[in-house]
């Protein structure tokens, strides 16, 4: 490397310092460039937790749904045009 560029790239570069702790308690750290952080965020869901009654509604749903989808009660449709 040629002194003239090991200046360069010593005045052109900034230096980012993060605490090895900081990194450890953390569980590690990810860059992401802002546009790359801003998709990942636009893409994101929601989690919901269930508790109590609403949980056991949720759940007999469900297996209500896997049941009749198993019995082939099930409709195949193209639109919501098709539903009766």
């Amino acid at each position: 490397m040629t002194s003239d560029f090991w200046l360069w790239y010593h005045k052109n570069m900034n230096t980012i310092t993060i605490a090895k702790e900081k990194i450890k308690n953390e569980g590690g750290i990810v860059i992401l460039p802002l546009k790359e952080y801003q998709k990942l965020c636009g893409m994101a869901v929601p989690t919901y937790y269930l508790k109590g009654k609403a949980a056991k509604n949720l759940d007999k749903m469900v297996g209500a749904g896997l049941r009749e989808y198993q019995g082939g009660k099930c409709k195949i449709i193209k639109s919501l045009a098709d539903l009766d």
